[in-house]
């Protein structure tokens, strides 16, 4: 489990976030020029492949990051979405948000590409725009309100199985693993966070919010388990 908790860090974990904040004290306080971010088309799209299975992505649409945010590189025809994930997605009171080396190979089922990355997108836009993590915060708070987000579809779950990723400066920098997107606001009900549990989970929209009656956002959890092997069938250390 603790090779576990590095990369649960970076996906989920959301606690005491004040949503003003601007700044999150460390190694990387601030966005590096976005040029530090981008890759190289072809390689973007191996690793994005990389998130699953071939017999998963040979179909799959893949996603590139652009100037304004991401673009289309493959056309699908199975409803899974790959994509390299950078460090905005993740928790914004996570010190390594604007960590320049992040590259998280991502694969989401159609469920999951119709209602979760549509958020993924949106972050990413409005990083490329030169929104600060307060004003993005906003900004998803404003569209939740809005509606213009939309209602997590049942089955949402996503493959992160690329070895070549890069999750984290803390420890291990990277495990195989699955992501489960469940409406609840509790994750006792699947054991999660719990000392020898297999699963970890976290706040989906990465903010806190109390009390209950007066939240914006819905309830809505990520659990992850990790797994043996890589998407190319050899096994994690």
């Amino acid at each position: 489990m603790k090779g576990v908790v590095g990369w649960v860090v970076w996906v989920c974990v959301a606690a005491g976030l004040g949503l003003q904040a601007q700044g999150v004290p460390g190694k990387y306080p601030q966005p590096e020029p976005l040029a530090q971010y981008r890759m190289a088309r072809d390689a973007e799209i191996a690793l994005a492949r990389s998130g699953a299975p071939a017999s998963i992505t040979r179909q799959a649409t893949i996603l590139v990051l652009g100037k304004s945010g991401y673009e289309v590189a493959v056309q699908g025809t199975n409803g899974f979405v790959c994509l390299v994930e950078r460090g905005w997605v993740g928790s914004f009171d996570w010190p390594e948000m604007w960590n320049p080396k992040i590259r998280g190979a991502d694969c989401l089922n159609p469920p999951a590409a119709r209602s979760v990355l549509p958020l993924e997108e949106l972050r990413t836009q409005l990083v490329m725009a030169g929104s600060t993590r307060a004003g993005i915060i906003r900004k998803v708070q404003a569209a939740v309100v809005a509606k213009t987000l939309p209602r997590l579809e049942p089955g949402a779950m996503s493959y992160m199985l690329g070895k070549g990723s890069y999750l984290t400066d803390d420890g291990g920098h990277n495990l195989p693993h699955l992501m489960f997107f469940i409406p609840v606001d509790n994750d006792a009900v699947w054991g999660a966070n719990q000392p020898g549990s297999p699963v970890g989970s976290g706040n989906f929209w990465f903010v806190h919010e109390t009390p209950a009656e007066t939240r914006i956002f819905p309830p809505l959890r990520v659990f992850v388990v990790g797994v043996k092997h890589w998407s190319d069938g050899s096994a994690a250390q």
